[in-house]
């Protein structure tokens, strides 16, 4: 590692104490993270963001990190030899499909993000919605197989983990009532944990900087009513939808602001919850404006 010099140091002295005042806010605070994209794929990136997690936890804030595996599902249906139907563009998860995606999502993907954490020193469970009856769901549409919409979350047994110092790590596979297995949208399955909780923050990583305005820039923050107009105007279109869509039903949900962020940019949860600028676009409600 470099040598650092003395300006260097003094640097860092500084801006650990230009973060006192939001160490203070989000102290006992719960913040929901949903990881995905970059940094689920990049060694680095991904222990890059188990240390963010562990200094989150050290400080006082109760993260809870909530996780998709699109791309390592997609690879183990090609390997296995699994082929999919689509409906309106979106896969139909049959009975074949959903063992591969709760053996890709509750084993390989959560186990790698619980190992990260705990090689930081930090204390990880990982679990999915079928534990301890974390995420009851309904079906969302037949046509698409076993997929499921969040109804009912126990956030009484993540409590219980926050008491222990234990950060849940949560595979978006949730449990049915007559007790099927059912692949939620890992942002859906966010937004729900996350309203439960009624979080302070809902951090969606993604691969984008941000939502952008007609003019193509980044907004820093808006307003859910704004969000709404800028929808129906096709302002916010594709793949940005979904996630505003789960932005909106969050602080609905009583969440008190969701941060749609570049995970690709360096400590990006860190920089969103203890600088003055942040790192994404928060969305609140009007009355709540401001970080």
């Amino acid at each position: 590692m470099p040598k650092q010099s003395a300006r260097d140091w003094i640097a860092t002295a500084r801006t650990l104490s230009q973060a006192l005042p939001y160490l203070q806010r989000y102290d006992g605070a719960v913040v929901v993270i949903k990881l995905g994209g970059h940094a689920m794929g990049d060694d680095t990136a991904m222990e890059e963001f188990a240390r963010d997690v562990v200094l989150m936890r050290m400080v006082g804030v109760n993260p809870v990190v909530v996780h998709g595996g699109g791309p390592m599902i997609n690879a183990m249906l090609d390997k296995l030899g699994v082929t999919s139907d689509f409906v309106g563009g979106r896969r139909v998860t049959d009975a074949a499909t959903i063992e591969v995606v709760e053996m890709v999502l509750s084993g390989r993907v959560n186990k790698r993000i619980v190992q990260a954490i705990g090689a930081q020193g930090g204390k990880a469970v990982g679990l999915s919605g079928k534990d301890a009856g974390l995420m009851i769901c309904d079906r969302t549409d037949p046509a698409l197989g076993f997929v499921g919409t969040p109804s009912d979350v126990n956030a009484g047994f993540l409590r219980d983990l926050f008491d222990k110092g234990i950060v849940p790590v949560i595979a978006p596979i949730g449990m049915g009532r007559a007790g099927e297995t059912f692949n939620v949208n890992g942002d859906t399955a966010a937004g729900a944990i996350a309203a439960a909780l009624r979080a302070d923050r809902l951090l969606l990583l993604t691969d984008v900087a941000g939502v952008k305005n007609a003019a193509g820039d980044v907004q820093e923050e808006l307003s859910a009513e704004t969000i709404r107009e800028m929808t129906e105007a096709g302002v916010i279109a594709g793949g940005m939808i979904p996630k505003t869509e789960t932005a909106l039903a969050a602080i609905e949900g009583g969440v008190r602001g969701v941060v749609i962020l570049d995970g690709r940019a360096p400590n990006a949860c860190l920089l969103e919850l203890y600088t003055e600028h942040g790192a994404g676009t928060l969305i609140r409600p009007a009355h709540r404006m401001g970080r």
